[in-house]
């Protein structure tokens, strides 16, 4: 969607003039135009919600009450656990395998609970480790979940292309482990799910690197055929020891390539309701910037320069350039390289920056979708130029999940 980067700042300026920065908001428009979005390129199939990615209650019971979209994925068991207890939802997928035994008590003590939730696993240590925490016989049946590596091994294994998940790879170790659960008492295996991360995670077009742009899109291709034959294999070992009840792949940068394989019955997306910047570089779909943060400006150490407090908003993972912040309204800012995005503060260069006075505001958008949450207690949400609602993000209902 074209964005006119004069109206939009004006819009948000208006909407929270009295509100004193740093603050976050969520442009409700893009947010469910994005939404709508995801939802037409799964192509029928469910999507599911990446919470990791939301960060709020109220903006993920928002997105399940739209069409094509069910059930969330959940980052931590326990998160899971307060997603339900308090209504969100009645389907919590949990991303990762967890080690939480407190949680894992928690879940094993409540059959309404344990019917809400489905375990992520990749071997059999973390079923050893649940029936730890209670034996089989003491606890109702739990749903666990395998996850098939999806990453691209060429040239026989030595060249790995994608992230270090789980440890079941080929369809034989998947059928294998599906065979060794369902031999386990006390766990009902209903799911399976691969990331395809070096896909859905990956833009194909990074800003001035186009010979890079071009070794992605080849290795996508080639990872994306490899993947659609061992998923289906994999798919059909398991299918030969448990009922699956869904196969779960994809991120916000796959939705349209995973839901196009017949072994996928769901998929999940998260970061694409937000926009954040690492999206800014996928060829095939960009969402709309739908969430941003808002810094003041506090001084101008220079006619050139201008210097807002704060900003220093770093996302995780590689320590490069792309996990900055990125200035964004108004355009024609850019950060200073010899500091960067500050802790304190954070000075700008730039056409527009001449034309910035103390009190006024800058709009960043962050590199990544859920972790702005971590930075604020609520989140503003805009529809117009007006705020229409405050809603608390996780951190201002007093919960940091990881």
């Amino acid at each position: 969607m074209a964005i006119d980067s004069d109206t939009l700042r004006e819009r948000l300026d208006s909407a929270t003039a009295h509100l004193d920065p740093p603050y976050a908001v969520v442009d409700l428009t893009a947010f469910d135009a994005n939404a709508a979005a995801l939802a037409d390129r799964a192509g029928g199939k469910p999507v599911r919600a990446a919470s990791k990615s939301i960060r709020s209650r109220e903006l993920t019971t928002r997105v399940l009450g739209r069409p094509g979209w069910a059930g969330v994925m959940a980052f931590t068991l326990s998160e899971a656990i307060w997603l339900v207890r308090s209504g969100v939802t009645d389907d919590a997928l949990v991303a990762y395998p967890t080690a939480e035994r407190a949680a894992l008590a928690e879940l094993a003590a409540d059959p309404a609970l344990a019917a809400a939730v489905t375990l992520m696993i990749d071997g059999t240590e973390q079923l050893d480790l649940v029936d730890a925490v209670r034996a089989p016989g003491r606890r109702p049946e739990l749903r666990v979940c395998l996850e098939l590596d999806a990453s691209w091994r060429p040239l026989g294994g030595r060249v790995h292309v994608g992230v270090r998940r789980s440890p079941v790879h080929s369809a034989r170790a998947a059928g294998a482990l599906a065979a060794a659960v369902a031999a386990r008492p006390g766990f009902r295996l209903v799911g399976l799910m691969a990331y395809e991360a070096q896909i859905a995670g990956l833009g194909d077009a990074p800003p001035g690197r186009a010979v890079m742009g071009a070794a992605i899109r080849l290795a996508q291709r080639g990872s994306y055929r490899e993947l659609l034959a061992r998923r289906g294999a994999a798919v059909a070992a398991v299918r030969e020891h448990a009922d699956l009840e869904f196969v779960n792949g994809g991120g916000t940068g796959s939705v349209a390539a995973t839901s196009a394989d017949p072994a996928v019955t769901e998929v999940t997306a998260g970061s694409g309701l937000y926009g954040p910047t690492l999206f800014d570089a996928y060829r095939a779909w960009q969402p709309t910037p739908a969430a941003f943060f808002a810094c003041a400006v506090v001084r101008r150490p220079t006619p050139q320069l201008a210097t807002v407090l704060g900003g220093g908003w770093i996302a995780s993972g590689p320590a490069e350039r792309s996990r900055l912040p990125r200035p964004w309204l108004p355009a024609g800012l850019t950060l200073v390289g010899t500091e960067g995005a500050g802790e304190v503060q954070t000075p700008l260069a730039g056409a527009a920056a001449a034309g910035l006075r103390v009190g006024d505001r800058v709009w960043f958008r962050h590199a990544k979708a859920g972790e702005l949450c971590e930075h604020v207690n609520e989140l503003h949400l805009v529809s117009g130029d007006e705020v229409v609602a405050t809603v608390p993000t996780y951190r201002g209902e007093g919960h940091a999940f990881l």
